[in-house]
Order: C-alpha cells, then structure tokens, then sequence
C-alpha cells in the first residue's frame, strides 16, 4: 500500500515544467534556438533577467477531521464531533506562471472516537483517542486560475484557485483511553522510514490582499496508509475489526497566509502571460500612427538620419557605425580615414601610426627579452619555455626594424673549441626561431664567442650555469652590415672533443 502511495503521489507532485518567465530581449543577429518561441530576441534565463519574484513562505493553522478510520472524527460513537488542531509551515518555489513545488511541515493533534480524551468516559464501553503527528512532505502546486483563464478577461486578477498533491514522511503517537480512563499509548511511529510514507492532496483558494501577502484556505485529505493511525492499537484488534479499510485518512481544514519574497512588483505566480500579450496586441491594433523616418534629414550624408546620430560633423567619406560616430578601428583616436595605421594605434602627431624607437635602444630590449631564452645541455636545442619571449623578441624587431647580430655564448665547462662551435649554432638557432616568427631574413645575422665571456665557474651547478648559455644582440649600421656573414660557421656536423688515453708500457 505504502509503495503504491509513493508512485502515485510522485506522479503527481513532480511533473515536468520548463521556465516560463520573460528574459530580457538582447538580439545578436544568430537564428533562434529550438527552445525559443521563435524570437531572435533571446537571452540566457538567469537571475538578473527575471521580472517576477518566485519564492515565498506560508504559515496557517487549522482543525484535522479523522474520516475514513475505526475510530473517526466526524460523528462518531455519540453523534458528536471531536475537533484537533494542525499548523503547517512552508517554503514554497515557483517554477511557471502555473506550477511550483512547496516543501511544507505539518504538526497536528487528531481527536476521535465516543469521546473526547480531555473528557471522563461515558460509559465503561466506550473508546476514545487522539494522534499526535509531524510530517514533511514536498507538494506539486497547480495555479488553476491561470491555466483556465479566459484571455478576454480583463478584470482585476485577485482570486486564484490552487490545487496541491505530494509524499512525505509522518511520524506519530496514539493514545486510546478506554471506559475505566485509562490512557495507553497505542501505537508510535518514527520518520524518514519506508513505513511513514504518506500521501496529501486538496486545494486552496487564495486571496491577493498586496504584492507581498496572499490569504488562503485549504482543504486538504490525508493518506496515511496506516491502519493504526486512530488509535485502535494493532492492526487486527477488537477496534481496528470494525471497518474494512487499511488506511486511516483525514481531513485538514487550515487558513493561512503567503509571504511572497524578492525586489520584483509580482509574484510570478499571479501574473498571466496570454492576459500580457493579448494586452499588447491590443495597443498594437488600435494605435494609428505613421511613422516618419528621418525627421531631421541627413547633415553629414554619412546615411545616418539626424534624429539619432551622435556625430552630426562627420567628415566626408568616413565609415561609420550605426550611431553615426566615425570609426577608428585601433583605438588610438585617429579616425579610419585619417590614420595611416589602421590596425596599429599610434599618436595624433603620428597620423595613428606608432612612434619607432632607436635602434639601439631596440637591440637592447630585444637582448633583455632573450636573456631568458634557453637550451638543452650540450645542444643548440632552444627548450620549451623560451617559446614566449621568442613571440615578444620577434614583436619588438618587426615593430621597430633595423639590422642585428646575434652573438652566441656558451659556459665555462668543457672543450674551448666544441664550446666555440655550439654557440655559434645557438646564435643560429634563436635567428631560425625568429625568422620563422615573421622576421625577414636578410634583417639578422649570427655569430659565437664560445666560453670567451662566460662568468660562472666550471665548478658550479648546471643549472647556475645556465646564465652563461645565452643569446646578445648588437644593431648594425647599414656601411657594416655586408661585411657580416649570415652565420659563421659551415652545417658541417662537428665532433666533440675526445681525450686521448695513453698507452700502456710493455713489460720487460
């Protein structure tokens, strides 16, 4: 009974609902989506976007009617009824315009049989009893209002009819007191236990006092799926023989009140969307008014019309965009038609083009850039991490120009003339590198020194060493420059150095 109460419920408390509220029109210019309504005036739903609050709290109290039980409520034993009490709080979330999911808590007392417990008995046959409960549950909230709502109906939007289903646990004590007033805790049940599943649905008609509080009452019919739930004690004694049913239900009957939260004017719960549109539609039908474009003509015949152009002066031939306002495409504050660096800012002085430095002062940026640059032990291989500063290097040279030789060096350790031939195959392969980077060929050359300059002693670690192994870089005048090799060594593999061992004396 219990898992059967489960589907169910579930079935009805959480159907599938897709976000209905309006988002805030930003057109890109792409096709709509599939998900859209078909307008490319599109934007992600997000929090910033929303006009209409969702969340809010609701409180109310109200009396529980044991129906369907041994033991009922409603004119039971003595023709009399036996009234308890309930509250219930809850934090509710609206999805749609339509549906939301309230997560509520219920605590009650249900009183039933011949006579109230508060009361002596009246006869030494006659049962009484009363069910103390907790439940929380999660409730499925349907806006009937504004799924039925004709679209030509103007009126004013106060009233609305909700209707709510959901599971939840329950937890419960029952007491019997019997004709001699003697009261016995029956039955106890604890939560969050497959045997304190319950089901709820009923519905509520609420009433929009303001934009922050609604009053509501509720009719709601309760499922416990207990057949102990009234206080008849075990499921197969003397009492709980009398009826039939396995499931002890009741009626709750509360009053309450809504707190609607968030900065917005309107729940989302009380706005139509069709009355919003068919509004608009209206307006629409019934507004005759032509429209006259370019009111102020066209000054600057830049195709802009006056009545929004924010640039009236705009020189002849200039490209604008659609404000008006002359395009200056790398932002240096040279107009397009007047910079003759188009993509590359520069200063006014300059006509937008950038101001070149000394080639000096170049060759020495570019050598501070490849201080950093460098390679793997023994070898003219440039390592990973040099990649970057080969990028900035290579951006300075094509930004100023000029002609520079790079001279390679190498440290201390090892061999003076396998030393002298690796850094002339370093300085070569940071000119390479550069050169496939954009750099013209014929604008650098290379040489190497060897260990001639190095300042870290051979004692010290490779990694200390490293400093040694690097690139500098020298501007060359233009009389100088032919006399300079490409590079000055030939591709011919050299080996290195190998020590001779001495051979051995024969024995006499």
């Amino acid at each position: 009974m219990k898992l059967s109460l489960a589907i169910v419920a579930f079935a009805l408390a959480i159907p599938s609902a897709t976000y209905a509220q309006d988002s805030m029109a930003v057109s890109k210019g792409e096709y709509p989506n599939t998900f859209s309504s078909g307008s490319a005036n599109v934007a992600p739903f997000t929090n910033q976007s929303k006009r209409f609050n969702d969340w809010s709290i609701s409180v109310g109290a109200g009396v529980p009617l044991l129906q369907s039980a041994d033991l009922t409520s409603i004119k039971n034993g003595n023709g009399k009824n036996l009234f308890g009490y309930s509250a219930y709080v809850s934090i509710d979330k609206a999805i749609t315009h339509a549906f939301g999911i309230n997560l509520q808590y219920d605590r009650g007392e249900t009183r039933q049989g011949w006579f109230n417990t508060k009361d002596s008995a009246p006869d030494a046959t006659a049962v009484g009893a009363r069910t103390q409960y907790d439940a929380i549950s999660i409730l499925g909230d349907i806006n009937f209002s504004n799924l039925l709502r004709r679209v030509d109906n103007h009126s004013p939007y106060r009233w609305a009819l909700h209707g709510y289903a959901g599971i939840g646990t329950i937890a419960y004590r029952t007491y019997q007191k019997d004709g001699n007033n003697r009261q016995t805790l029956m039955t106890e049940i604890k939560p969050f236990q497959l045997g304190s599943m319950f089901f709820q649905a009923g519905t509520g008609l609420k009433f929009k006092v303001n934009r922050r509080i609604d009053i509501e009452g509720r009719l709601m019919y309760v499922v416990t799926g207990d057949d102990e739930f009234d206080g008849g004690g075990d499921a197969y004694s003397a009492i709980n023989k009398r009826s039939e049913q396995v499931s002890d239900n009741f009626f709750n009957a509360t009053l309450g009140l809504t707190f609607k939260l968030g900065k917005h004017e309107s729940h989302v719960m009380w706005h139509d969307p069709l009355q919003e549109i068919y509004y608009k539609l209206d307006v629409l039908a019934n507004k005759n008014q032509d429209i006259e474009v370019c009111k102020k003509g066209d000054a600057d015949n830049d195709g802009v019309c006056d009545d929004w152009d924010r640039q009236l002066d705009t020189p002849a031939g200039a490209r604008v965009d659609g404000a008006g306002v002359a395009l200056d495409v790398d932002l240096d504050g040279v107009i397009d038609l007047y910079d003759k660096c188009v993509t590359v800012p520069g200063p006014v002085e300059n006509n937008g083009c950038p101001i070149k430095k000394d080639n000096k002062e170049t060759a020495v940026e570019v050598e501070k850039t490849l201080k950093d640059i460098y390679f793997n032990f023994n070898k003219a291989t440039i390592r990973p991490e040099s990649n970057e500063k080969l990028d900035l290097a290579a951006s300075i040279i094509k930004e100023n120009g000029g002609n520079y030789l790079l001279t390679g060096h190498t440290d201390i350790k090892g061999n003076a003339a396998y030393n002298l031939r690796l850094s002339k195959e370093r300085a070569a392969a940071v000119v390479g590198a550069l050169e496939t980077r954009g750099i013209n060929e014929n604008v650098l050359k290379s040489r190497g020194v060897g260990s001639a300059e190095a300042t870290i002693p051979a004692s010290a670690s490779d990694a200390e060493r490293m400093a040694d192994r690097k690139v500098t870089v020298r501007f060359i005048e233009t009389s100088e420059w032919d006399s300079i090799k490409k590079k000055d060594y030939e591709d011919a593999p050299v080996k290195k150095a190998v020590k001779k061992v001495p051979a051995k004396k024969k024995k006499k």
